[in-house]
């Protein structure tokens, strides 16, 4: 686990993320964030991590009903309730990756603070079963779409 291993080194999560291999992570550009986010409303159901030095919070929910208020992006749905502070966001990656669960391969776009820190993760796949053919187009098509240059 890409947290736990950052803990162990002292460093930043963001960190362990640069220094994995290149085949298994790609940078994306932020400046198309909320394009992007917007894509997730087409993944259907996706499991969201957050962390902080006390708690790790996860859920599995649908983005959408998004809006903008009092310098929050705003995803609220039935399963989903999310208030992103955007100008604390300095980084997004995907990251392909063996689940820590089961080994089975976790397909993910994880944003990062200014600090390095892990701000939400979105997992396409969680472990279980590897991806199937639909949901690895889904996450090329993504990362086709917000690859950094």
């Amino acid at each position: 686990m890409v947290l736990l291993l950052a803990l162990e080194l002292g460093v930043p999560e963001e960190e362990v993320v640069r220094a994995m291999p290149g085949e298994l992570v790609k940078k994306l550009d932020l400046d198309h964030w909320e394009e992007m986010i917007r894509q997730f409303e087409g993944l259907s159901d996706v499991h969201v991590i957050v962390s902080n030095g006390a708690v790790t919070l996860e859920n599995v929910g649908r983005f959408g009903k998004f809006s903008s208020s009092q310098g929050f992006f705003n995803v609220q749905t039935e399963s989903l309730d999310m208030h992103i502070r955007v100008p604390a966001l300095a980084s997004v990656y995907a990251i392909r990756k063996p689940s820590h669960t089961d080994g089975k391969e976790a397909l993910s776009f994880q944003f990062f603070d200014r600090e390095g820190a892990a701000a939400f993760k979105v997992f396409l796949t969680f472990g279980g079963k590897d991806p199937s053919p639909e949901r690895r187009a889904q996450y090329q098509e993504i990362i086709e779409r917000f690859r950094a240059t």
